[in-house]
């Protein structure tokens, strides 16, 4: 059984989608398992901080909101005074981020799509959720995204990002034009290789790194891409 240090402690852009590629097509794990552990991992994560209050959750379309959209459902069964704000058309959602989309249609949680006026609905947030962009993201942050980010950074409230704040170059640790200033980052597997770079905790706030359950051997070799 290797241990802990099998596990590396940064991983690249390419690298994670390689750590992806392999977890689906060598073990045979689902993608919507993984989306299940990294949101409900994080939920799990942030009600360890001590969160009280709403929590509204900013999602995008890609695997980044679906995670939010899985990380509301966890947080509403544990009781939580959740919303969800979706800022793409749900149309556009596709895979396992339209799978837990549906779910939380079918279960009723409270949301708002494509919201007209994002910072009324941030107002009366204790906490925010940032589930909006992922590791993928280069180039800059265009619209509706960039002024979704904006009305987030102004609103005052802690930020919860969910792998990293949406906005950064994973790898660069450099922002795409405008990105979250979050208070916690809940990455997944590893930290990114922007995250070390000088001053990045202006964006990432604290770092905390929580399992989506892929198995420890696939890093006892190298993870080359």
């Amino acid at each position: 059984m290797p241990d802990s240090s099998a596990v590396p402690q940064v991983l690249s852009r390419e690298q994670v989608r390689e750590v992806d590629r392999r977890a689906l097509a060598e073990f045979g794990l689902l993608g919507l398992v993984l989306m299940e552990n990294a949101g409900r991992n994080s939920a799990e994560l942030l009600r360890s901080l001590g969160i009280a209050g709403r929590v509204v959750i900013c999602c995008g379309k890609g695997n980044n909101g679906g995670d939010g959209f899985v990380i509301a459902r966890h947080l509403e069964n544990a009781g939580v005074d959740v919303r969800v704000l979706l800022c793409v058309d749900s149309t556009s959602l596709a895979g396992d981020a339209a799978t837990n989309f549906h779910v939380l249609q079918q279960a009723k949680t409270p949301m708002v799509l494509t919201p007209s006026d994002w910072q009324t609905e941030l107002a009366d947030a204790d906490w925010i959720v940032d589930a909006l962009l992922g590791t993928g993201t280069q180039g800059i942050v265009r619209e509706p995204f960039s002024s979704v980010i904006a009305a987030i950074n102004r609103s005052g409230r802690p930020v919860f990002s969910i792998d990293l704040p949406s906005g950064l170059d994973c790898d660069t640790g450099q922002p795409l034009g405008c990105c979250i200033r979050a208070t916690h980052t809940a990455t997944f597997v590893a930290r990114k290789p922007g995250f070390n770079v000088p001053q990045a905790d202006q964006w990432t706030g604290l770092v905390h790194v929580v399992d989506i359950g892929v198995p420890r051997i696939m890093f006892q070799s190298p993870i080359n891409a």
